[in-house]
């Protein structure tokens, strides 16, 4: 059976987790032909044992298992490399971001009003269930990506998003490029639409990134994003001759 709509979980040790995610995902797409791959980045806790033992009940689930830890945005990419959908949605495993805005996201990148070289509808949380520290490095960190790399992205830490396979493809990967999606798609021509989603506490397990930790390498890669932006040349219109 083909498949229109790949959905791609990153997920390290959130074996509380993964099965109520799985869910929510099967009800927010019954009508869609969809997959679910779960990637899992060499947890060490029962999460792929869960994951396995749902894979009889939920035939579109596919997982997807890192034998060593690679990151998050590796796992992204590992999953859209599999993928078999022309859409990719991409959601956080931590069961933060809600399934219910899926259909909201597709609903928006399908519209008829869409622009045609549309790469990307990115979701912006209303409002964060996070603590108040997160809250504000996120607000400080955004408003120094922004004033940097022109990129109009309110919320670059939101995981919730809709994009083409065939956009994704196109750009560079390295460790941490999930979070730069945003100046890397319109760095490539694309534009990109953004969408206010539903955010959630965080019910199970823990956070995998510390605050300092994050916006010291959000800092560094900040700069070499800045550099392939500036660094990019790409031909306006290609002729077949």
């Amino acid at each position: 059976m083909s498949v229109e709509v790949s959905v791609v979980v990153p997920v390290m040790n959130e074996e509380e987790n993964v099965r109520p995610l799985l869910e929510e995902i099967v009800a927010a797409l019954q009508h869609e032909s969809f997959e679910v791959l779960f990637v899992d980045d060499c947890s060490k806790d029962s999460t792929v044992s869960v994951l396995e033992n749902a894979k009889a009940e939920f035939p579109m689930l596919r997982c997807l298992y890192h034998g060593q830890n690679c990151g998050q945005s590796s796992a992204v990419r590992t999953g859209v490399h599999r993928a078999q959908g022309t859409l990719v949605v991409v959601l956080d495993g931590d069961g933060q971001n809600d399934p219910a805005d899926i259909p909201v996201l597709l609903n928006a990148f399908r519209h008829p009003e869409a622009p045609n070289n549309l790469g990307m509808v990115a979701g912006e949380r209303r409002k964060r269930h996070d603590n108040w520290r997160k809250r504000m490095a996120s607000r400080v960190g955004n408003g120094i990506r922004r004033s940097i790399l022109r990129d109009n992205a309110k919320d670059a830490g939101c995981g919730l998003k809709v994009l083409s396979r065939t956009v994704f493809m196109e750009l560079p990967y390295f460790d941490h490029m999930h979070r730069f999606m945003s100046a890397l798609i319109l760095r490539h021509g694309y534009e990109i639409i953004y969408v206010s989603v539903n955010h959630r506490p965080r019910v199970h397990g823990q956070s995998k990134y510390g605050v300092i930790d994050r916006m010291r390498k959000s800092i560094t890669d900040l700069w070499g994003v800045r550099w392939l932006r500036r660094r990019c040349r790409l031909p306006i219109d290609v002729t077949e001759i």
